[in-house]
């Protein structure tokens, strides 16, 4: 069987760099079979799609200049995304290195001491790998001593060349930017949907967060690709009512909605199919980590927010899941990345796919469509 990463041309042998000889044995060992293209068309349009994806990360999200240190961090499930990054990354300065670290358990598990210690001498680290390296020591490190940051926890090939990963960022950028003026002075938050969603709550419009646009071009900046969408905190102990998860729920795209009782800023009730039973127990047993005071905390309403990215897709990926445009979500657990107090180890992300939110008067979307100014 051919290579994926071997460069056409035509008239020439296949070439491949010798560097990376010992990173396509590892990831075709990996790679299951049904992903792997079996011909040569599907193998140059792969290699195409899987390159100019690369370019854009590269060079407009990172935006990598001549003779910047870059790092490209990978493990064995996402050495043919590392390696396509390598060839992208060095059109623009000639000191990358790539690295594949061993598969990771869990997500926040912190990466091997070498590659830390790497991570901390970069201007740039580019981390595609299977488990999340966005909230380890290792990334908050590297960011504090001045590296951006572009994680991408989850991804897989077939995410890589399509879906939120082919949108044009800069429009993100731009329309994210513009956002701001419809957010400005607006306090209570209004969501409604066709499946029983009817929830209200209040939210500081300061704290609104609008910098998840994949533009990662200053230091000590971090994102997550493909990015677009705009969050905010809940104002602690203001929501009330009914939130319907109708989407997905973490990495899973439900079959059932999921129904979830809200006062006071705590979901106080679930309700549904076999899911929801395995989210009582999920939550329960990160409540019986914490101090008897603080259990009913891991129920916290944390984070508010709704899709900006018109390429991204609603796929079983949380990562790409919450920036579906049209869509919003809330999340569940632990606020403190956002100025919150419920520390509880926790935080996960249901969809609405068809909502309708209003910010104070105003109508922001409705049932599922951005209206206009």
């Amino acid at each position: 069987m051919a290579s994926p990463f071997r460069r056409k041309s035509k008239g020439e042998k296949p070439v491949i760099d010798s560097d990376d000889v010992e990173i396509e044995e590892v990831v075709l060992a990996e790679i299951p079979e049904d992903e792997i293209p079996q011909n040569n068309d599907q193998e140059i349009d792969f290699e195409v799609a899987l390159m100019e994806s690369a370019k854009t990360v590269t060079h407009t999200c990172m935006d990598i200049r001549r003779g910047e240190n870059v790092l490209i961090v990978c493990d064995p499930t996402t050495g043919e995304i590392g390696q396509a990054l390598h060839r992208t990354a060095t059109e623009r300065s000639d000191r990358v290195l790539l690295i594949v670290m061993p598969k990771s358990r869990h997500h926040g598990e912190e990466p091997p001491a070498p590659v830390a210690n790497l991570m901390r001498q970069q201007q740039i680290v580019i981390a595609p790998t299977r488990y999340s390296l966005t909230h380890t020591r290792a990334i908050r490190s590297a960011v504090k001593e001045g590296a951006r940051v572009a994680t991408m926890p989850g991804m897989t090939a077939e995410m890589f060349i399509s879906g939120g990963m082919t949108a044009d960022f800069n429009q993100i950028k731009k329309n994210l930017s513009e956002l701001s003026t419809t957010l400005r002075r607006k306090r209570l938050i209004h969501v409604k949907d066709k499946k029983g969603t009817d929830i209200e709550f209040e939210v500081s419009w300061r704290d609104w967060k609008l910098d998840d646009n994949g533009i990662c071009n200053r230091p000590r900046m971090i994102t997550n690709l493909p990015a677009g969408k705009a969050f905010v905190l809940p104002r602690e102990g203001t929501m009330n009512g009914t939130i319907v998860i109708d989407g997905t729920w973490e990495s899973t795209i439900l079959e059932e909605p999921l129904e979830l009782v809200v006062e006071k800023g705590i979901v106080i009730d679930i309700k549904g199919d076999s899911t929801a039973a395995q989210i009582r127990q999920q939550f329960g047993e990160a409540a019986s980590r914490l101090k008897s005071k603080d259990r009913e905390l891991v129920w916290t309403v944390a984070e508010f927010g709704f899709g900006m990215n018109p390429k991204a897709r609603l796929t079983g990926h949380v990562l790409e899941d919450e920036k579906q445009l049209g869509t919003c979500y809330f999340s569940i657990g632990d606020n403190t990345s956002l100025g919150g107090n419920a520390a509880v180890g926790i935080h996960i992300p249901g969809v609405i796919t068809k909502p309708s939110v209003w910010l104070d008067d105003f109508q922001i979307l409705n049932d599922g469509e951005f209206t206009e100014n």
